[in-house]
């Protein structure tokens, strides 16, 4: 039975089915908002990181390598990827602990809020949801 709001019925994966034996377009996957901001984050992030690298504010040149993480990791959370999932992942968990250790060790509350912040987009990302729409 059709619905009058469809136009076919949908095949056994849940796609919609076609009489012609042709596949059904690909749709267009956005990501969700919330990963969207995480991955601006870290792109900010690392513009940070490089511009503090190159105007020399003391932040060595290997710093570099966590500016080209960030990078990596923001395409491939903004495309859905797992591995870009798994890096976005790692940074905010790294990130997180090394606010935490530097509110500790200095007591200054500004990474005690950034670390919170990432503690708060680590939960987000391992949400059962989110993982179900990566690919």
């Amino acid at each position: 039975m059709t619905d009058p709001n469809h136009i076919a019925n949908t095949g056994a994966e849940g796609r919609p089915a076609t009489t012609s034996g042709q596949a059904a377009p690909a749709q267009r996957v956005i990501p969700p908002p919330a990963l969207i901001a995480i991955a601006l984050y870290l792109l900010l992030l690392a513009m940070t990181i490089v511009v503090g690298v190159v105007s020399g504010h003391g932040y060595p040149p290997l710093y570099l390598f966590f500016s080209v993480f960030f990078i990596t990791a923001c395409g491939g959370a903004l495309m859905l990827f797992r591995w870009g999932w798994a890096m976005a992942l790692a940074a905010v968990v790294l990130l997180a602990g090394y606010n935490f250790w530097i509110f500790a060790s200095q007591h200054q509350p500004a990474a005690l809020v950034q670390g919170s912040l990432n503690m708060v987009f680590f939960l987000y990302l391992v949400r059962p949801e989110l993982r179900e729409r990566l690919r």
